[in-house]
């Protein structure tokens, strides 16, 4: 116990000169200095002992957060600027000392590394955060979940598309077997191709030509700031200067624009999963989330494809042609009615032909999918509203309900589509579930 005791007053002794700091700017009273001098070495006799658990650690670094945001409070209240104030006073380095200890003493634990990586990505400290995502991969090579995090950070936060492929490529070399990782791979794809055909269409540039063969090429990479629906809706052009637009006038024919890296991944997981159908439409409704993208439809019919060629006619391979028909066509355009009228038929010649086991799972897929359709209902047609809304009414009679009724088939369905994210779908499906009820 005496060991502990010395640990712990030797990490309180480099305390010291801050608490005098706080004194010698009034920032805290004696009374309140007095309190955080115990309240640590509260914490520091439990860390130090055998019994502390993860848990200790993450309470004492919020602990230390919450005390450094009354620091700053308290300085822009009294008018402490500069060195004084900030330099000298070292919250965030506590912090991250709290928890490379934490993080030393318990490295298998999750939820631990979960928060010192939130704590560095609030305090923006990319270079620590690099070395932090560095140590645990290392120690935990086949958390899937922990790559597709690096990734997301550096893509969506440092816009380095080319350091989240990095991230995603190697975590793919330790977990091929989980599926969830190659579809996150296609996420980040898919989200960079949406980022750069939306400022392609801020500049002007869709159907603009080369001006000299010279000046086509493929560029795979090409490091842009993030553009997000917040930046879209605001301050359009903010940004839009730094990039290089010609650039982006020979990047419409190039592989990365064009859709081959999604086709790649996606073709290099079919091969992992030996041609699994179910693996192939968490892939296709992924990409079908992505309307926006010009290269979108490209990866679908290659999909559809190889869905075709993978085994006999399915549930799952007429709802993906039926989308086919209308994907990337507006719902008030001319064009709609011809592709939904051609999306019906394909739905009712699934019906015709898939055997009775198949209806069930063609019911919940159709009825989904002409949701989607059906959430743009104040911008629809009135005829084809109609159409669509008959159509789900239909198709959900292939559902098996068991003992329930349609409408709470429905309500199950809608839930599924929450769940996705597809919000405006799922509450057209519990709006005619509540009409339906109320009939």
């Amino acid at each position: 116990m005496s060991a502990a005791s010395d640990r712990a007053r030797y990490y309180l002794e480099r305390s010291v000169p801050e608490l005098q700091l706080f004194s010698r700017l009034a920032l805290f009273t004696p009374a309140e200095i007095t309190a955080i001098a115990r309240k640590r070495s509260d914490f520091e006799h439990v860390l130090n002992s055998n019994g502390s658990t993860p848990r200790d650690y993450i309470r004492y670094a919020t602990y230390e957060m919450n005390l450094d945001a009354l620091r700053k409070k308290r300085c822009k209240r009294l008018g402490v600027k500069g060195r004084v104030g900030e330099q000298q006073w070292s919250g965030q380095r506590t912090v991250f000392f709290i928890f490379e200890r934490g993080v030393k003493k318990f490295p298998g634990e999750k939820g631990l590394w979960n928060e010192y990586i939130s704590f560095c990505t609030q305090a923006r400290a990319n270079k620590k955060l690099a070395k932090v995502f560095t140590a645990v991969l290392r120690l935990r090579p086949r958390d899937w979940a922990m790559w597709v995090r690096a990734a997301k950070y550096y893509a969506e936060v440092q816009g380095d598309i080319g350091t989240a492929r990095s991230y995603l490529q190697r975590g793919l070399r330790f977990c091929p077997e989980e599926r969830r990782l190659w579809i996150e791979y296609a996420r980040l794809e898919m989200g960079y191709l949406g980022k750069l055909a939306a400022r392609r269409r801020i500049l002007g540039l869709e159907g603009r030509e080369e001006k000299t063969e010279e000046e086509q090429g493929s560029e795979d990479v090409i490091a842009l700031p993030e553009i997000s629906a917040e930046d879209m809706r605001g301050d359009e052009m903010k940004g839009v200067e730094e990039v290089d637009v010609n650039a982006l006038v020979r990047l419409k024919d190039a592989p990365a624009y064009t859709g081959a890296i999604p086709m790649a991944i996606f073709d290099a997981g079919m091969k992992q999963f030996g041609d699994e159908v179910g693996f192939a439409v968490q892939f296709f409704e992924l990409v079908a989330l992505y309307e926006s993208v010009p290269a979108a439809k490209t990866v679908l019919e290659h999909i559809h494809n190889r869905i075709q060629s993978a085994g006999p006619e399915s549930a799952e391979l007429v709802v993906c042609e039926a989308i086919l028909h209308t994907f990337g066509i507006e719902t008030t355009s001319a064009e709609f009615p011809a592709a939904l009228s051609a999306s019906l038929g394909t739905l009712k010649r699934g019906t015709l032909h898939l055997p009775a086991a198949e209806h069930a799972r063609l019911g919940e897929r159709a009825v989904q999918y002409l949701a989607t359709c059906l959430q743009h209902d104040g911008e629809l047609d009135e005829g084809i509203q109609q159409v669509l809304e008959a159509s789900i009414a239909r198709h959900a009679r292939l559902v098996d309900t068991g003992s329930s009724g349609r409408h709470e088939q429905l309500d199950v369905l809608a839930d599924s589509l929450a769940h996705e994210g597809r919000i405006a779908a799922a509450g057209v499906l519990r709006a005619i579930a509540t009409s339906q009820t109320a009939t």
